[in-house]
């Protein structure tokens, strides 16, 4: 442990037997969402409780891919400089902690934590410790130590979960900072992960996703290259499971055995979420991307002859060094061919520490933004024409909390349809809870969601429902976590381009 002192008093403990309170701030991918998961679990397992108001702890767990993700922080870090000068413990976990270790105190010496990804099982301990001795703890492991499935969970959604299958990535895209904050990738054994699924199911859970830096890749650390399809299949033998979801893969580790798992696995939805990144191969090529134009778009090809209903989303950066318009227009010609139901649309910034930052022909950012806009257009065009298919479709939705920010003035409910497409539904006469299943007509598609104004034709209520219930009878603090794949954005402004979880 790499100790390093504080200028700033200690919180002091607290009176009486009163709990600490806390309050976690995630930023980035579905890895580090999981990750606030099992660093809340750590917390109340020592004693904590979700803050109601004025937290005792709060803990930022960063990610890194942003240009600009360090002025975010010391931003944040610097309005919290009063509160903690008055007793606030401050932790800062995650990508960024992982990469700039020592330097966060230095540049905010009030904070108390500094923790990495490799030992998140770290923090209850290190924030005692950084009470008790009043100087700041700045804990970095190299390598992974522990499996974070191993720790304790505080799991958001009663009906929905993310089960990790693996941690850390073996690949070297250039734009990508992962590999170097996450490390290799490290497989969990298959009986594990379905006795977390099992447990998940036996908790109330419906919805499993299936979680990775590159999921696809999953078995590679032991040698079995077919052993994501054999997850796959054996998720659908869980009694009880009702949808299987998986995020991200990567084209180069995907494989045939996957489509028909897929294809065959009742449970496993008509969804995929597979990074485009750029259509241009001399773009790809310089990304370190291990595939071409042809072979992506194959895929494409052969997920939608095995699952003609599938949803496809993807990831694509704009204005990567050495773009030209050229490769741009092949960009575009992908997702034309491809017709994909959403994506995540990227204008490319430098990532210090990544090949890609320090290369030739960074493209102006007027020329990006200019390319930006027209990949958005044609995007959400392709997304309401994909969704108008779905007007007269009969689906049945997963109910949601949380998905549909105008619920109450519309006097309606959300949900994910089975491809993960978000549906507004007419609220039904009866009861109806998150987690329960309902039955409706798609009467209008926009870009982004589809309506059933038309009556529920039918609710059926589940286990999950019953679990969401329960846990309304013992509220606790917090907002739930959307499990749904984010949206085309509007132009501007123009997030970075993502390297996390659904990146590879």
């Amino acid at each position: 442990m790499n100790t390093v002192e504080s200028p700033r008093p200690a919180a002091a403990a607290p009176a009486g037997a009163a709990p600490r309170t806390y309050e976690i701030r995630t930023y980035g991918c579905q890895m580090n969402v999981h990750d606030s998961e099992r660093l809340a679990g750590l917390l109340e397992s020592a004693g904590y409780v979700r803050a109601a108001d004025e937290p005792d702890v709060i803990v930022f767990n960063t990610c890194a891919v942003r240009e600009n993700a360090d002025n975010r922080l010391y931003g944040n870090l610097g309005h919290l400089r009063k509160k903690a000068e008055s007793g606030l413990q401050i932790a800062v976990g995650g990508c960024l902690a992982q990469k700039d270790r020592d330097t966060i105190v230095k540049r905010a010496p009030w904070v108390d934590v500094v923790f990495g990804t490799h030992n998140i099982g770290a923090l209850p301990v290190l924030l005692e410790r950084a009470r008790v001795q009043q100087e700041a703890q700045v804990e970095i492991e190299e390598s992974l130590s522990v499996f974070p499935s191993t720790l304790p969970t505080r799991r958001e959604s009663p009906y929905a979960a993310w089960v990790s299958v693996s941690v850390g990535c073996n690949n070297t895209c250039t734009f990508c900072i992962v590999p170097s904050l996450r490390g290799k990738e490290k497989d969990r054994r298959p009986g594990e992960i379905l006795a977390e699924v099992e447990a998940l199911v036996g908790e109330g859970v419906l919805e499993v996703t299936l979680l990775g830096q590159n999921v696809n890749a999953y078995g590679s650390e032991f040698g079995d290259g077919a052993a994501f399809a054999k997850l796959l299949r054996a998720c659908g033998q869980v009694d009880g499971l009702e949808r299987v979801r998986f995020t991200s893969p990567h084209p180069r580790d995907f494989t045939d055995d996957v489509i028909a798992a897929m294809a065959e696995t009742p449970n496993v939805m008509p969804s995929l979420h597979m990074p485009l990144q750029s259509g241009s191969d001399p773009v790809l090529k310089a990304m370190r991307r291990s595939y071409r134009q042809d072979r992506y778009l194959g895929i494409i090809e052969r997920v939608r002859a095995a699952i003609p209903d599938a949803a496809i989303t993807t990831d694509i950066i704009v204005g990567f060094p050495g773009e030209t318009d050229e490769d741009f227009e092949q960009t575009l010609h992908v997702v034309r061919e491809a017709r994909f139901s959403s994506a995540f649309t990227f204008q490319y910034s430098k990532r210090p520490g990544t090949p890609a930052a320090t290369m030739e022909g960074q493209v102006p950012k007027e020329v990006v933004q200019e390319r930006y806009e027209r990949l958005v257009e044609l995007q959400e065009q392709i997304s309401w024409d994909e969704n108008k298919k779905q007007v007269g479709r009969t689906l049945e939705v997963l109910v949601a909390e949380g998905e549909g920010s105008k619920d109450a003035a519309t006097r309606r409910l959300s949900g994910r349809a089975p491809d993960n497409r978000l549906v507004h539904f007419t609220r039904p006469d009866g009861p109806v809870r998150p987690g329960d299943m309902v039955t409706v007509e798609v009467t209008y598609a926009a870009p982004h969601h589809l309506l059933a104004d038309a009556p529920v034709r039918g609710v059926r209520r589940t286990r999950a429902g019953d679990a969401w219930e329960a846990r309304q009878a013992a509220p606790e603090r917090g907002t739930a976590v959307s499990l749904g794949m984010p949206r085309v954005g509007a132009p501007a402004p123009a997030p970075a381009a993502s390297a996390c979880a659904t990146c590879p």
